[in-house]
């Protein structure tokens, strides 16, 4: 039966734990650390990329296009790294991908021109959409349905704490080192991730031994079965994703457009990523108690608003207050593109259908800021801000309409 014939809604999946028996804290080490160690390590390079390319012989043109390189590589990877899961598992998958994160590391670090460069650079796009997408159905079968959004949403939220301690680590390591070291640094931690998920506990061994025996399902065939949930469902998280990308785009470009100059407007951010921090569990909480579109609708709205207002600041206080709302709504959202995503994944065939969920999310996160880029060429840039902001809020209307008809807690009160 294909989804054009199926009534919407999640799909019950039997290899669930039950929730009264299960605890996130007796699988914390288990299934957020290797994400906290890679994050740790990617955020000690992310910083410093544009700077190796630079002492290569790079042009800044081409130094800041290797930033690119990486997401275009993750968007280019998303529907191979579904196929990937679903053959060899999501253990084994996470452990090839942190071995390839750390050659990739490696490589970066002692490239001895711009190419070898540019390969390693788009490894790590490579390997960081099958290691994401590998964690997220690790923590779908491995997390009761009743806890399933404070799981993803503490993943995301461990995510975002690893990309914020990993540059004030990677600057030690720089200090001490120089640039190659932030390099080290992450092949450390890719590492230390690699040896956690090998040696630790294997939560879905017998689901997983049951997903790699019935792999035979092509990820076209599957996003095929089920595209009415990727038009309906999909096209709000592209909403999602997008409204998120355009925050840490419009930002920057505003902040500079009324005269603050760059370190104020990293202050600003690191205020900002401390409230965005803070919110990912209690986002998760009411997802699961009181369902999705709770968190949903009011992301895109606050972030919605939070870009109406910005072309109203004209100093780096009231600049600092909007970017803080627009910090809010990310930080809600903490978790929530990979928990929809997870209740409309069928069981069966969960990593091929998360890899087009995932390639619909990196499209969003990259339509957004070229759709800024595209008015900001023939209106101003506040008229462009205001219209993504104005999108954004019309696209919670999408997801208020169509992420209750995919709930499994609003189907099962």
């Amino acid at each position: 039966m294909t989804d054009s014939t199926r009534r919407p809604g999640p799909r019950p999946d039997r290899a669930a734990p039950a929730t009264d028996s299960f605890s996130l804290r007796a699988i914390a080490v288990p299934a957020f650390g290797p994400t906290v160690l890679a994050a740790v390590g990617q955020g000690a390079v992310l910083p410093v990329m544009v700077l190796r390319a630079r002492e290569l012989g790079a042009s800044v043109t081409v130094a800041a296009g290797m930033v690119a390189l990486v997401g275009f590589a993750q968007l280019l990877a998303a529907l191979p790294a579904g196929a990937i899961v679903s053959r060899i598992g999501e253990t084994r998958a996470l452990m090839g991908a942190a071995l390839v994160e750390v050659a990739a590391m490696l490589a970066g670090a002692f490239a001895p021109n711009l190419w070898v460069f540019a390969l390693a650079t788009a490894a790590v796009g490579l390997e960081a959409a099958v290691f994401n997408l590998a964690r997220q159905a690790y923590l779908t079968d491995a997390v009761p349905l009743g806890m399933r959004a404070r799981a993803l949403s503490t993943l995301g939220g461990v995510n975002r704490i690893g990309l914020f301690v990993g540059p004030f680590l990677g600057a030690l390591a720089v200090h001490q080192g120089g640039i190659r070291a932030a390099y080290l640094v992450a092949a450390v931690g890719a590492f230390a991730a690699f040896l956690l998920v090998a040696f630790g506990p294997d939560l879905t061994a017998t689901h997983e031994a049951s997903m790699v025996e019935r792999s035979g399902a092509s990820v076209w065939s599957v996003l095929g079965s089920h595209r009415r949930t990727l038009l309906a469902l999909g096209s709000g998280v592209l909403v999602i994703a997008g409204a998120r990308a355009c925050r840490t785009s419009v930002l920057p470009l505003y902040a500079e457009s009324i005269g603050i100059s760059a370190s104020d407007t990293a202050l600003v951010f690191g205020i900002a990523g401390a409230v965005d921090m803070l919110l990912f569990y209690p986002a998760g909480l009411v997802m699961d108690r009181w369902g999705r579109a709770w968190i949903a609708v009011p992301t895109v709205l606050v972030l919605g608003v939070g870009m109406m207002l910005l072309p109203l600041t004209a100093s780096i206080v009231p600049l600092t207050a909007v970017a803080m709302v627009m910090a809010f709504g990310n930080g809600i959202g903490s978790g929530i593109v990979m928990t929809l995503g997870a209740d409309a994944a069928p069981p069966e065939a969960r990593p091929q259908f998360l890899g087009g969920w995932r390639l619909m999310a990196d499209l969003g996160g990259t339509a957004g800021p070229l759709l800024v880029g595209a008015i900001a060429l023939v209106a101003p840039l506040a008229a462009a801000i205001v219209t993504v902001g104005a999108l954004s809020i019309l696209g919670g209307g999408w997801l208020a309409y169509w992420v209750p008809r995919f709930d499994p807690v609003r189907r099962r009160a």
